[in-house]
């Protein structure tokens, strides 16, 4: 009986939360069975247990808590805008240039916003750095390539080349793609080697995981501030129209 209810119950449930069964408590089934008796007072009990936990995992998993959506306010003095600095609304991203997920953000949905959005005075637009190094290996140091460009005036010409080609970051690459924009191009390539902007990137790093920005690409959307934003935390390259709505939200 007790080893057709186990079966039962554990049809019904995740794998995840089906592992953490005690098998001690299967082995007690097993040994019933094979004995051909009934369940003891303490199989009972152990059933029972074994349904409290279960109910406390089922609970736990089908109301993880009910939670606002995560807000930050960020001081964006100094950083790299597009746009009207006198916009209603601002846009942070905290971008990682070797991420597939960053590069569909900017081929499917960037140009857009650009348009509707940052070109028109309703949005203004800010760029940090959120490198994921441990997966990505040339990301750090494209984020230190995008901060040594604007030394150059060329932020965001060459954060458009490092978002559209996320495997093209090793230091040659990154050093043609300066040529390529009429840079200096060996004084950018002492710039990126000489870890100038290593404490700058790392900053946003840490910000990053104070706000919640768990993920790249990840956003602050809200209300312009007189020196930066405070709005929603963000994740997820998403679609244009869930942009377009949270922009929406944050100007009522």
């Amino acid at each position: 009986m007790k080893t057709f209810f186990r079966i039962v119950v554990a049809a019904a449930l995740p794998a995840a939360l089906v592992l953490p069964l005690s098998a001690q408590t299967a082995q007690t089934a097993q040994d019933s069975n094979s004995n051909n008796q009934g369940i003891t007072r303490q199989q009972a009990d152990e059933i029972l247990n074994e349904l409290r936990q279960i109910r406390q995992l089922l609970e736990k998993q089908a109301n993880p808590g009910v939670k606002g959506p995560q807000r930050a306010t960020l001081d964006m003095t100094g950083y790299q805008m597009l746009g009207d600095k006198n916009a209603p609304l601002t846009m942070v991203e905290f971008t990682d240039y070797q991420c597939p997920f960053c590069q569909r953000f900017h081929d499917t949905v960037f140009d857009q916003l650009k348009k509707n959005y940052i070109d028109t005075g309703k949005v203004r637009f800010y760029s940090k750095d959120l490198p994921l190094d441990s997966l990505h290996p040339n990301a750090f140091r494209a984020a230190e390539a995008a901060r040594c460009a604007a030394d150059q005036g060329q932020f965001w010409k060459m954060r458009d080349l490092m978002s559209a080609n996320p495997g093209k970051l090793d230091l040659d690459s990154l050093v043609a793609d300066a040529a390529g924009l009429k840079m200096d191009a060996t004084a950018f390539k002492g710039c990126v080697t000489s870890d100038r902007y290593r404490a700058a990137v790392e900053a946003d790093v840490s910000l990053a995981a104070q706000i919640g920005a768990d993920g790249t690409p990840a956003f602050v959307i809200g209300k312009s501030t007189s020196n930066g934003v405070d709005g929603e935390v963000v994740v997820g390259a998403m679609p244009y129209s869930t942009f377009e709505q949270k922009l929406k939200d944050a100007a009522r």
